[in-house]
């Protein structure tokens, strides 16, 4: 599947913000798949059809990043409001409870959706995601200003575009062995000029991580861990310990994978029997 093919796939959801461009796909006990920054549910085009064979997959582009609408603003990108529109989301496809996997500053957004909503989540996985400050070593923070406002346009003309993706994924794969056709799913949204979002999470949020540290402690529900512990974005080891102790993890539940960052690209095939066996 081309990214053309995959956004022809999608569909739209309108919420009071703007468009959510989201696949919908499979029958049976529903699987949401969130991403996180600077990516899309293009991230997980490797997993959609194994997963969809016994579950109905849900995967959303977030507002401001791949198909999905970008509009004018910065705090429309916080944590909250892309927590509301997620449940608005499942809400308008009448899914009241779902097994939720999540990746990167998706883990935040997660968070913030389970303080709201704890009971829509039965199962819940983790891929390499945001969850405390001592794991959290991002590659890039701006100030909020003129230089982050420069980076965000040279990312949309494409001035460093090309250079910019392939720097995160040389630093976020083991071995880089994407095509261009992969590449070309994540560096169109940015020269359609989705920039806000990421201007908002690496000025506001990479500087001031959320504490959700008494959500996590109030979750009742099995956690599964699915990391790639060669990651020197989100760091496993530092925060292991109190990450299993809070969300209650069994050591069984914990996969620890020979990937770095982006296990979606490295690992889809595992993590997609991962995740079936542990609703299963």
């Amino acid at each position: 599947m081309n990214y053309s093919q995959f956004r022809q796939a999608q569909q739209k959801f309108t919420t009071a913000d703007g468009d959510l461009a989201y696949i919908d796909n499979g029958e049976g006990e529903v699987i949401l798949l969130l991403h996180g920054v600077p990516t899309s549910g293009w991230l997980y085009r490797h997993m959609i059809d194994s997963l969809s064979e016994n579950h109905r997959v849900i995967v959303p582009d977030m507002l401001g990043f791949g198909n999905s609408d970008s509009p004018k603003g910065y705090e429309i990108y916080s944590e909250k409001k892309h927590a509301e529109r997620i449940l608005a989301l499942m809400d308008a496809l009448g899914i009241k409870n779902w097994t939720h996997v999540m990746h990167d500053a998706g883990g935040l957004w997660t968070w913030e959706m389970l303080r709201r909503a704890p009971e829509s989540v039965s199962k819940l996985v983790i891929l390499n995601t945001l969850i405390y400050e001592e794991g959290f070593s991002p590659p890039i923070r701006f100030e909020k200003g003129l230089l982050a406002k420069m980076a965000m346009w040279s990312y949309r003309n494409g001035i460093t575009t090309g250079t910019m993706i392939k720097g995160l994924f040389n630093s976020g794969l083991v071995e880089n062995n994407l095509t261009k056709e992969d590449e070309v799913g994540y560096k169109v949204p940015l020269k359609e000029g989705k920039t806000r979002a990421m201007y908002y999470f690496f000025t506001q949020t990479c500087n001031k991580l959320p504490d959700f540290s008494e959500v996590l402690k109030g979750l009742n529900i099995p956690v599964a861990v699915i990391w790639g512990k060669h990651d020197s974005f989100l760091l496993w080891e530092r925060q292991k310990e109190r990450v299993k102790k809070d969300l209650n993890i069994a050591e069984t539940n914990i996969h620890l994978l020979e990937a770095k960052h982006f296990i979606q690209e490295e690992n889809p095939d595992e993590i997609a029997q991962i995740i079936s066996d542990f609703i299963s």
